[in-house]
C-alpha cells in the first residue's frame, strides 16, 4: 500500500511517498481503507522532534531520540471498513467510520487497522470524509477542557484565545452549544468568520489587548499558548478557570498550587488521555444536528504532504488542513 514515511527527524522534506506492507487485522480489529486524514499541530512536532523541553525526554523514550521508531504519522482519519476480524461484532464491511489512531499514529497511509473498542465510530452522515477526519482531534481537545475540566454551563462567560484554529473553532461551536456567552480572540482577517461560527464578541488581537479589559470570565481557554498567566488570572471571576493546551513546568506547578490553595484555578492536561468512544458518539450526534461543523481551510492530496506540513507550520491556518488519501 502507499504511505508517507519518514526515516529521520527534520524539515517537511523528510516525508516521502513509499510502498509499505498492507496491515492484516487481528481477530478483534477492523481494517479501514483510509479516505482522509489531516495535518494536526502534533504531526509537524513529531516530524521535527520539536517538542517543549518538558516533553522532549518522554517523547524521545517512546518514539526514539535519534530517529523515529514509527515511520508513518497521522492521528485522525475517516474511511471505509474493508475487512473485519472474526471476533468483531459492532462493525461490518462497508461501514463509514472516523476515529483517532492514538500514539500508534499511522493515518498517513491507505490502510490502518483499528481495534473494535478503540477510538473509532460510524462517521457523521452529513459530513464528508475530509470533514469527518478533521472533527476528531480539535473537537475532542476542546471537549476535555470545556466539558470535563472547565465544567462549562449555560450562561458562562468564556474567552477563547486562538478562536480561528483547529481547537479554537471547535471550542467556539461547543461553547455555543452549551449556552455560553463567547468572546473569541483572533487576527483581523478572521474576525467576521469567528462571529459566523458563534462568538458573541470578537477581539482583534492586533488592535486590542484583551487583558486590559475590565471584563470578567468564568473560563479563559488559551488554545495556542500565547497568553500570560498572571494577566489572565486577574480576568477570572471567583471560581473561574484558566485553561491552556500549551504549557510548561511553571504552568504545571501553578496548576497544582491553585488546585490546593486558590479559588481561581489553572488547568493543564494532556487532553488525549481523557478521550473515550462515547465522546466520538457525542460529536457525531451534535454534528448531525447541525451544532458542530469542522472547518477545513485547505485540502491536499496525500502526495502533497510536504506542502501541507509547510502550510500548517506557517501558523496561519483557519481550522483544519485535510489530506485526501482516496
Amino acid at each position: 500500500m502507499k504511505a508517507i514515511v519518514f526515516k529521520r527527524y527534520g524539515e517537511p522534506e523528510v516525508l516521502q511517498v513509499a510502498e509499505v506492507e498492507k496491515p492484516i487485522p487481528k481477530i478483534n480489529e477492523v481494517l479501514v481503507r483510509i479516505y482522509a486524514t489531516s495535518v494536526t499541530a502534533e504531526d509537524p512536532k513529531m516530524r521535527g522532534f520539536n517538542h517543549p523541553p518538558l516533553l522532549k525526554f518522554p517523547v524521545g523514550l517512546m518514539f526514539g531520540f535519534k530517529k523515529p521508531r514509527n515511520s508513518v504519522l497521522g492521528i485522525e482519519f475517516s474511511g471505509v471498513i474493508e475487512t473485519v476480524g472474526s471476533a468483531v461484532k459492532g462493525y461490518e464491511v462497508g461501514d463509514h467510520v472516523f476515529g483517532y489512531t492514538g500514539l500508534g499514529f499511522g493515518a498517513y497511509a491507505e490502510y490502518k487497522c483499528m481495534p473494535e473498542n478503540g477510538l473509532l465510530y460510524l462517521k457523521p452522515e452529513n459530513l464528508t470524509f475530509e470533514e469527518s477526519a478533521c472533527i476528531v482531534n480539535g473537537s475532542l481537545s476542546a471537549m476535555v477542557y470545556l466539558m470535563k475540566k472547565g465544567k462549562i454551563k449555560n450562561g458562562d462567560k468564556v474567552l477563547i484565545n486562538g478562536a480561528s484554529g483547529s481547537v479554537g473553532t471547535a471550542a467556539v461551536q461547543l461553547a455555543k452549544y452549551f449556552g455560553a456567552i463567547i468572546t473569541g480572540v483572533c487576527s483581523t482577517k478572521n474576525v467576521e468568520f469567528v462571529k459566523s461560527i458563534g462568538a458573541d464578541v470578537v477581539i482583534d488581537y492586533t488592535k486590542q489587548d484583551f487583558t486590559q479589559s475590565d471584563e470578567k470570565y468564568d473560563l479563559i481557554f488559551d488554545t495556542i499558548g500565547k497568553t500570560f498567566m498572571k494577566k489572565c488570572m486577574n480576568l477570572l471571576k471567583p471560581k473561574g478557570k484558566y485553561m491552556l493546551t500549551e504549557f510548561g513546568l511553571t504552568h504545571i506547578l501553578a496548576a497544582i498550587f491553585t488546585f490546593l490553595f486558590k479559588n481561581r484555578k489553572i488547568i493543564v492536561a494532556s487532553s488525549n488521555f481523557y478521550w473515550k468512544k462515547e465522546d466520538l458518539i457525542f460529536l457525531k450526534e451534535i454534528a448531525e444536528k447541525g451544532y458542530l461543523k469542522p472547518v477545513v481551510d485547505k485540502s491536499f492530496p496525500l502526495e502533497k504532504i510536504v506542502d501541507a506540513h509547510k502550510y500548517v507550520e506557517l501558523g496561519h491556518k483557519v481550522g483544519n488542513v485535510a489530506i485526501s488519501v482516496k
